[in-house]
């Protein structure tokens, strides 16, 4: 028993960020399903305390439904379909940005979406009349893929034999949850478009060099310190060589091919993130990105 158990303390340890965030919310899924499997509750209210109000005097008294709504799902094709993309889009996030970058886009989603929803209401309720609490990861998920739409809009995907540039994802998605407005599921599509905005913001401030979500981090760095009663250790200030690029010299690096190039920033950004970049290597890495 002693050795399963450590057989899956160290397989959640290998699990990276976005992972553990998908099995956070299969988690909760299957909570919300024993709870009305075992009590008189409803289903779609089996999570009611995790899911965010329409009105703003509701959410008042649970603030951190804000931040919980994103880990809520109902209807078990809803969460399969959001985790299926995060996976994906966590994957690519883990070869080209830090963890924390990640997470500020992903968690500053769900609150852009999460505020569209409130705000769309307080201005607009009859257009909102008919609609509940918000469920759902929908926004944060948004956010990410939009984020990657808009921070490289000519990487190319390949779909078989057909090949297609990420920006064209990009307009399909933002352009379905227009029209989505206009359906059964309106509120949900406007915490879409709360997060495809926060996503397309955030990678034109990052591709100028401004990363948006750096007061957001600092917030939650001090919130979860609060909680830390580890003893901090010195740590010693290390002086990074900037006359190198990803291990290579300057002069060797410019002898490499434009693709060549690419990798060895992308590499450079995943072992050290984004800001570790020279500004030599952001110009270099935005006019690829045309």
């Amino acid at each position: 028993m002693t050795s399963l158990t450590q057989d899956i303390q160290d397989k959640l340890k290998r699990l990276t960020a976005f992972e553990k965030i998908i099995t956070i919310n299969v988690i909760i899924f299957f909570v919300g399903r024993l709870i009305t499997a075992f009590s008189d509750v409803a289903r779609t209210s089996s999570l009611n305390w995790l899911e965010l109000p329409k009105e703003f005097s509701a959410f008042i008294v649970k603030p951190w439904s804000i931040i919980t709504y994103g880990f809520t799902h109902i209807e078990l094709w809803h969460l399969f379909m959001n985790m299926l993309v995060l996976y994906f889009v966590g994957r690519s996030f883990s070869n080209l940005f830090n963890i924390k970058t990640s997470l500020n886009i992903y968690f500053l989603g769900i609150i852009s979406g999460g505020l569209a929803y409130m705000l769309t209401y307080a201005l607009f309720p009859n257009f909102l009349n008919y609609a509940g609490s918000l469920v759902g990861a929908s926004a944060g998920v948004r956010a990410t893929l939009i984020f990657l739409c808009a921070y490289m809009p000519h990487y190319e995907m390949r779909l078989g034999s057909l090949r297609f540039k990420l920006m064209y994802v990009g307009f399909i998605m933002v352009a379905l949850d227009l029209l989505g407005l206009f359906g059964n599921n309106s509120g949900g599509n406007i915490a879409h478009l709360g997060g495809d905005a926060l996503g397309y913001f955030y990678a034109m401030r990052l591709r100028q060099g401004t990363d948006i979500g750096k007061g957001f981090e600092k917030l939650m760095d001090a919130f979860f310190g609060l909680f830390s009663f580890t003893k901090k250790s010195k740590l010693k200030t290390v002086y990074k060589d900037k006359t190198k690029v990803g291990g290579y010299t300057k002069g060797e690096f410019n002898e490499f091919n434009n693709q060549k190039k690419i990798d060895v920033i992308l590499d450079k950004i995943s072992k050290s993130g984004y800001e570790s970049l020279t500004k030599e290597e952001k110009e270099f890495l935005f006019r690829a990105g045309k």
